[in-house]
């Protein structure tokens, strides 16, 4: 078998087998492949598509090419959530601890922020003491214990995964919806789940603008999972604007921690139950997501779920007296405030703005490697909708140095929109999607 007959065929549009993609993807991992041959592969790829049963062996081949977690021994349901990342997305911080306390596991490999988007393990680093370099030995049993564990992608987790990534940045085949779902899902599957929830986000913070190309990407993840023999569910959910009203690392902590409370912005609060009502579905402690979304209700009231997240935070070497006590007062003191600069409405606040003055200010980073503050953020007084006067305060702003605060504000004041009249209210879940094809 040839690499160039592989690229050669799926350049003609036909479908590849099992043993192409296999062969393709053991090459490259091993050296064996050339960069410039799978290069060619990913950009026919681009522009051909793959099919669901395809897009599942490659998905698989990938698994393959690296360590699995194996999470034998331990009583299940497994049950994870994926978002395509966002800004002030906390989601997984307050859906893991509520799960868990109903008895689902959730084993979650999450990422670090990037661009504009934030990252969970940035946001638990941001903890005192916070580990999220777990050995597979730890993760399963802290995952054991507290019900849900959170870490992230070692180098022996889905190699190919990292170099294919690496390779498409540089080669103009990012956006290619298979690959996407193979390197999502590949992932997912490295850490023991069984089924998932899937958070497709559109809109201005996202990287699917159109949520009709959010659907596409939707589509290909729910139908390639259910292929692998798995379950999921996908929700089309709004990102034009921040969710929360806190955007920073320790910041969207201190939110979760409200969530957990029953003190959570209702937006958050929103998108967070029905992402949590297919989950405990899938994990089959409820038959349809409205029993799901009552029973999680009843949890938070309940207070288990925040008692979960203390505890986790205790097993993963995270420090719980001083979280507490930094709580509500862990900021920069590189600090400003925003304020109306005339009376009405907020018309909307635009989240990939925000998410820019956040990187500037140091919450997120442009590139792997860099450093993020864990104190800088944006904490909105008042959101989308909200009635003015001239001069109330919008938000509350904090830099890693002055020089971030002074070029972050402008990009702040910018993202504001304002309006004479109420705007209408926003429509945060577009669609659910299930599978269209059969195991």
């Amino acid at each position: 078998m040839r690499a160039v007959d592989i690229i050669m065929n799926k350049r003609a549009g036909k479908e590849l087998s099992r043993e192409e993609i296999e062969f393709l993807i053991r090459g490259y991992t091993a050296g064996d492949i050339p960069d410039y041959q799978v290069s060619a592969w990913a950009m026919a790829v681009y522009f051909q598509g793959m099919s669901p049963q395809e897009t599942a062996v490659l998905t698989e081949a990938m698994l393959r090419s690296g360590t699995v977690i194996d999470l034998s021994g331990i009583e299940g349901p497994f049950v994870d959530k994926h978002s395509t990342g966002g800004v002030g997305d906390k989601t997984s911080l307050i859906l893991a601890p509520l799960i868990a306390s109903l008895g689902i596991k959730d084993p979650m490999m999450s990422g670090r922020a990037l661009g504009h988007t934030g990252g969970t393990l940035d946001k638990l680093e941001s903890i005192p003491g916070y580990r999220t370099g777990l050995s597979a030995d730890e993760f399963r049993e802290i995952l054991r214990e507290c019900g849900y564990a959170m870490t992230g992608q070692t180098r022996e987790t889905v190699p190919a995964d990292r170099l294919l990534y690496g390779l498409r940045d540089v080669t103009g085949t990012v956006e290619s919806i298979p690959l996407i779902t193979a390197s999502i899902l590949s992932k997912k599957a490295a850490e023991g789940a069984e089924a998932l929830v899937l958070d497709v986000k559109f809109g201005s913070g996202a990287f699917m603008k159109d949520p009709l190309e959010g659907e596409k990407l939707a589509v290909s993840l729910v139908n390639t999972w259910t292929a692998m023999g798995k379950k999921m569910i996908a929700l089309l959910t709004d990102m034009d604007e921040p969710l929360g009203n806190m955007t920073g690392n320790f910041l969207e902590i201190e939110e979760s921690l409200d969530c957990l409370e029953g003190r959570g912005p209702a937006d958050l609060m929103e998108v967070t139950l029905e992402l949590a009502a297919r989950m405990v579905m899938l994990g089959g402690k409820a038959v349809d997501p409205q029993e799901g979304r009552a029973v999680c209700e009843e949890a938070l009231a309940g207070g288990k779920p925040r008692e979960l997240f203390l505890h986790n935070v205790e097993s993963q070497g995270g420090d719980v007296k001083k979280l507490l006590d930094m709580r509500g007062n862990y900021r920069s003191a590189h600090r400003a405030e925003l304020r109306a600069p005339c009376g009405g409405y907020i018309a909307r606040i635009d989240a990939w703005k925000v998410g820019h003055a956040a990187v500037v200010l140091g919450v997120g980073r442009n590139r792997t490697g860099e450093s993020v503050s864990p104190t800088a953020g944006v904490h909105f007084l008042r959101k989308s909708g909200a009635g003015l006067k001239a001069g109330d305060l919008i938000m509350e702003v904090y830099a890693r140095d002055e020089e971030g605060l002074k070029a972050a504000i402008p990009q702040l004041e910018d993202a504001l929109e304002y309006t004479d009249s109420p705007p209408a209210a926003r429509k945060l879940i577009f669609k659910e999607v299930r599978a269209s094809i059969d195991n």
